[in-house]
């Protein structure tokens, strides 16, 4: 196989979502980088001039820009200085059939990629391509990365059960995965959303492009619209030209964002959200520039979203326009029948992960398990588990502290047998989620952190028993 097979070969398999511009007034030169372009990457655009091009830029979003310095009208560097002016931060690699030396400087300066002398090679072009292709990658995967290691997100342990319930859902996402439209996917805090989001995109046609998770509960209102739309910078002195800090929708480009707490996003912010799913267009905080997105958006919320529109708290025409699928995930109280199922998925995954022996749980402790109300949902499940495994044995006892484990009669295992069954099993919750909290001295933070909810719905419940 040539080298031009081997550098075709990796560039189709790698940027099928990929889009290229290619900007030169000779026609033969523009027709030859569109033929060696199309088979191999998403999407090619063409223009004669700066002028034009700006136009496409405008109203396309574009990874790489193959530029010729030459052209009528605003050179090739002139147009490269404007757009990283306005924050364009794609990658371009410059062409040209004259150029020395100070050339290549003042073309590197202006923030070009790389710089190509014609005539040049296929294999030239296409490396050229691919590497900017891969640096425009690599930025974004670093930034999606430090992101994610900054926040505690459940890993993709994917939707495990076989209830009724379970396989309902599971049909859900299959059904809609294969198409574009917006997801709402409502349900409680632990009940696994996020997950659902993730099948959700691994199952659709941009399961090559990101899957960014952001929780809108955990930004600041001040810094809500810079995180996800981006910020423009002024460069100083020498610093360079106004540089942008990309957002997430920048990063999700081609992929899916995952809005969790979608509830908690202040008016004036969801304000502006509706414009970009209306548009498909984002402002940097501090650009004029309008940067077209291609993102599918899901969205999840632990509120009755119906409710929050009518106390005013979250707008009606953002809801609409967020709720064309809606996707209800059940609590794990209304499903205990897949609780042998998870506990054996999350015993095989967590062990290796924590680097300690997997342990059992046997038929009398499922049941005991089966007796609870599961008020964090699959998430406190997740939790026990985690907890139980670096302990060395099920932690039954820690849902309900203060009963005392009966001894096994005639089993002759040596094992504690589960106490009884409860009889009331609100206040059983009612009691375990008291006793993490004294235990932690009334940290609601903590305690919400131990129990696997959100400290909202920790709050929530201890004004419903204040009320009763």
């Amino acid at each position: 196989m040539t080298l031009d097979a081997v550098t075709a070969a990796q560039l189709s398999e790698r940027w099928p979502l990929a889009s290229v511009l290619v900007v030169d007034d000779e026609p033969g030169m523009r027709n030859f980088l569109e033929k060696t372009l199309q088979p191999r990457v998403g999407q090619v655009f063409a223009a004669e001039s700066a002028e034009d091009a700006d136009e496409l830029v405008r109203r396309h979003r574009f990874d790489l820009v193959v530029l010729d310095i030459a052209l009528p009208g605003k050179s090739g560097i002139a147009w490269l200085k404007e757009l990283r002016e306005r924050g364009n931060s794609f990658e371009v690699v410059l062409i040209t059939a004259f150029a020395d030396l100070d050339t290549a400087i003042e073309a590197l300066r202006a923030g070009a990629s790389d710089f190509i002398l014609k005539p040049f090679r296929v294999t030239q072009i296409l490396s050229a391509i691919q590497h900017g292709l891969e640096r425009a990658l690599l930025k974004r995967e670093n930034w999606v990365l430090k992101r994610t290691l900054s926040q505690r997100t459940p890993p993709a342990d994917g939707l495990v059960g076989r209830s009724i319930a379970i396989r309902g859902l599971q049909a859900a996402i299959q059904r809609v995965a294969s198409v574009g439209s917006t997801v709402l996917l409502c349900g409680e805090s632990g009940t696994g959303k996020e997950l659902a989001a993730l099948a959700l995109h691994r199952n659709s046609p941009r399961a090559a492009g990101p899957f960014v998770p952001v929780n809108c509960a955990t930004m600041s209102p001040e810094m809500i619209e810079s995180e996800l739309f981006g910020q423009a910078q002024a460069g100083t002195g020498d610093s360079g030209p106004r540089k942008l800090r990309d957002g997430l929708f920048v990063y999700a480009q081609g992929g899916t964002l995952f809005l969790d707490e979608i509830g908690e996003l202040p008016l004036a912010q969801q304000a502006t959200l509706l414009r970009v799913l209306e548009d498909r267009r984002i402002r940097p905080v501090g650009s004029e520039q309008q940067i077209p997105v291609d993102v599918r958006i899901v969205a999840a919320t632990n509120r009755r979203l119906a409710d929050e529109v009518a106390a005013d708290r979250f707008r009606k025409d953002l809801y609409y326009r967020l709720q064309v699928v809606e996707i209800n995930l059940p609590p794990l109280r209304s499903h205990k029948e897949d609780i042998a199922e998870l506990v054996e998925h999350f015993v095989a995954t967590l062990a290796p992960q924590l680097g300690v022996p997997p342990i059992e749980v046997d038929a009398d402790e499922l049941v005991y398990l089966q007796q609870y109300d599961w008020p964090g949902n699959v998430r406190e499940l997740r939790n026990l588990i985690e907890r139980s495994l670096i302990l060395g044995a099920l932690n039954v006892s820690a849902l309900y502290q203060g009963l005392a484990r009966m001894a096994v009669g005639s089993g002759g295992n040596g094992r504690p047998a589960p106490p009884p069954a409860p009889t009331d099993l609100h206040a059983m919750e009612k009691q375990h989620i008291q006793a993490v909290l004294d235990s932690v001295g009334g940290d609601k933070t903590r305690a919400a952190q131990l129990l696997g909810i959100s400290r909202r719905t920790l709050e929530r419940r201890v004004l419903e028993w204040n009320q009763t």
